[in-house]
């Protein structure tokens, strides 16, 4: 007789924590839960033509989950904290208009410049720190899944660009964000 793998109550409140999280990570909970599904009754489902039907579709759903931005969530926070009258820093500001190969420098530096926000929030003790914070974590968890190692020569190092107003870096953060999603 097959044995039937249930969720413990650990591998749940796991799932309850990370679905409590902003991250594009979200979407792991639906993945364990479809893969405790079908390790517990897969041998049934492949009896039937609803069964099968069924494991097609949950094979299907993991794929256009990955299709949307992984930037969402940073732009979401982006939009929360652009109208913040507590943030009054000059910061390291991208063009928009970079080329292709310099899109991941790019990405970095509106990144680090986040961090200076970060500490410019923890000083002034602002309201939009936690906005901030979910900016950088989710950022680091986007560059955790590509760590690429080729930068082009001609791409600019974060300290070259012009320093613009926290106003102008977010508008333009926002502008770099669309142009990964499309």
């Amino acid at each position: 007789m097959l044995g039937m793998a249930w969720p413990t109550q650990k591998s749940a409140g796991m799932c309850s924590r990370l679905e409590s999280q902003k991250t594009h990570l979200k979407s792991i909970c639906l993945q364990y839960h479809m893969y405790l599904l079908l390790n517990s009754h897969f041998f049934f489902l492949l009896k039937n033509k609803t069964g099968l039907t069924i494991f097609f579709l949950c094979a299907y759903i993991p794929k256009t989950e990955a299709d949307h931005c992984k930037w969402t969530e940073v732009l979401k926070d982006l939009e929360q904290i652009k109208t913040s009258e507590d943030i009054d820093v000059s910061l390291y500001t991208a063009n928009t208009d970079e080329d292709k190969e310099c899109q991941e420098p790019i990405m970095r530096c509106f990144f680090l410049e986040m961090n200076v926000i970060l500490h410019e929030c923890n000083i002034k003790n602002c309201s939009k720190t936690q906005d901030v914070y979910n900016i950088l974590k989710n950022g680091n968890a986007s560059f955790k899944n590509e760590l690429s190692s080729t930068t082009s020569k001609k791409c600019k190092e974060c300290e070259e660009y012009e320093e613009k107003s926290f106003t102008e870096f977010i508008q333009n953060f926002v502008k770099v964000i669309q142009k990964e999603c499309k």
